[in-house]
This record gives C-alpha cells, sequence and structure tokens, in this order.
C-alpha cells in the first residue's frame, strides 16, 4: 500500500498534537504537528517508541530524565517507560510505535 503525506488528514489527538497516522500491521506512524507550549502528560505504554525530532526543540522527560532535543535528535522509548514531553516551540515529530496503536486508528 502507498501513501500521500499530504493526502492524509490530521488527527487532534491531545490538545495540540494534530497527526496524520499510518497503520501497519505491526507499526504506527505519527506525523505530529504540535503547538508551542503543547503537553504531553507523564504515560507509559507497551509499545516500543522511537521519536525522530524533524523541526522545533521539544523538551523531554525519560524514566524521570528531562532533556532538550533538537531536529535531528532521536530518542529511543522502551516498553511500559514512563515519559512525558513539552513542545518549547512549534514542532514537528515523527513517532514510530511497535506493535501497532490500536487506540490511534
Amino acid at each position: 500500500m502507498n501513501y500521500k503525506l499530504s493526502e492524509i488528514t490530521p488527527q487532534e489527538i491531545m490538545p495540540g498534537y494534530h497527526g496524520k497516522l499510518v497503520h501497519t500491521q505491526n507499526t504506527s506512524l505519527a506525523f505530529w504537528e504540535v503547538a508551542e507550549g503543547a503537553e504531553v502528560p507523564k504515560h507509559s505504554h507497551m509499545n516500543e517508541q522511537i521519536m525522530h525530532v524533524i523541526e522545533g526543540e521539544f523538551e523531554f522527560t525519560l524514566d524521570g530524565k528531562t532533556e532538550v532535543y533538537f531536529p535531528g535528535d532521536i530518542v529511543v522509548i522502551a516498553p511500559h517507560l514512563s515519559h512525558s514531553g513539552k513542545a518549547l516551540t512549534p514542532c514537528k515529530l515523527l513517532d514510530v510505535f511497535s506493535p501497532t496503536r490500536e487506540e490511534y486508528k
């Protein structure tokens, strides 16, 4: 199956987080546009997650350690580790989840 990112309708999954979502049998991709100041509360999930900062500055706390990430930075989040984040500027992020994030469908 082929996709055109420009043709995917974004969904607001949480306040300030608009995602264009692609799901396969084993993976979900979320192309986020994040408003400055938008926060993702502390949470964990059974999915492995890879976060890639494409644009902006994103403050991210993983397992109690907070860092600011910039374009080109990649963070690997193991399953069940608590994490949270906040967009310090408008951001574009790519999250890859395995297995598929069923609740995002």
